[in-house]
C-alpha cells in the first residue's frame, strides 16, 4: 500500500502536474497533466537517513543528511503542496501533510537534524549560516539575496533563531542581514549569532513552528 503523498510524490517525480485528485468508493483518482520530463538523477530512497539536494556555496547542490520526518517521496510534492497550502508564520508549508506522526516528534526534539553534523564534518556547512535551501524554496527569494546566500556555505545553526521572523520578507531581511555583517567581519558575526541564537533555543525554547 502507498500513501496518498507517495502516489502524488511518484506521479510529480514522473514529470505530472496534478490538476485533481479525488477518493470515490474506497479509490484514489488523480487527474494529472505532463508537464517536463521525468527526473532520473537522483536516487530516492525509502530509509530513515535521507539525502536532501539542497543549495550549497557557489550554487552547488549538495546533499544534506537528515532523518526523514515525510512520507516517502514527499520532496517531489512541495511546489503542489506550497500551491495548496501556502507559507504559514515562520516560513514553512502550512499544515504540511507530508509530515508523518513520527517525524512531528522527530521534529519537535531536532534529532532529524543530526545527521546534518555529517555534513559539517564534510564541509558542506558550517556551524552558523543561513539555511541550505530546495530548489523550489531557493526560487522564491529574491533574486539578489538568492546571489548572495550562494557566497558562503549554508549552517547548521540559521540567523532565523536570532530574530524569530514570521513572514517570508522578514525571513530573507533577517537573512540579508546576516550576511552583509559575516562579509564585512566573518568570525565577530557568526561568533555574536551563535550565541543569540544557542540563548533563544536553550533558554527561550524557541522554534521554527
Amino acid at each position: 500500500m502507498l500513501t496518498r503523498v507517495e502516489v502524488l510524490g511518484r506521479i510529480y517525480r514522473a514529470g505530472f502536474d496534478v490538476i485533481h485528485e479525488e477518493v470515490s468508493n474506497g479509490r484514489f483518482y488523480v487527474v494529472a497533466k505532463k508537464i517536463k520530463e521525468p527526473i532520473s538523477d537522483d536516487k530516492p530512497s525509502n530509509g530513515i537517513l535521507i539525502r536532501l539536494r539542497r543549495y550549497g556555496k557557489g550554487g552547488k547542490i549538495i546533499g544534506v543528511y537528515k532523518l526523514r520526518t515525510m512520507y516517502s517521496y514527499s520532496e517531489y510534492l512541495q511546489p503542489y503542496v506550497f500551491k495548496q497550502q501556502g507559507l504559514a508564520t515562520g516560513g514553512k508549508i502550512s499544515d504540511d501533510y507530508r509530515v508523518s506522526p513520527l517525524g512531528h516528534f522527530l521534529r519537535k526534539t531536532w534529532l532529524d537534524e543530526l545527521p546534518m553534523l555529517i555534513n559539517w564534518m564534510k564541509g558542506d556547512l558550517k556551524i552558523v549560516g543561513v539555511r541550505p535551501l530546495s530548489t523550489h524554496y531557493f526560487n522564491l527569494y529574491d533574486e539578489d539575496l538568492q546571489e548572495l546566500r550562494t557566497k558562503t556555505k549554508p549552517g547548521l545553526l540559521p540567523p532565523f533563531y536570532a530574530d524569530m521572523p514570521k513572514t517570508m520578507e522578514e525571513i530573507q531581511e533577517s537573512e540579508r542581514r546576516y550576511l552583509n555583517a559575516y562579509f564585512k567581519n566573518p568570525i565577530r558575526t557568526d561568533w555574536k549569532y551563535f550565541w543569540k541564537i544557542l540563548s533563544n533555543i536553550v533558554v527561550k525554547g524557541k522554534r521554527s513552528g
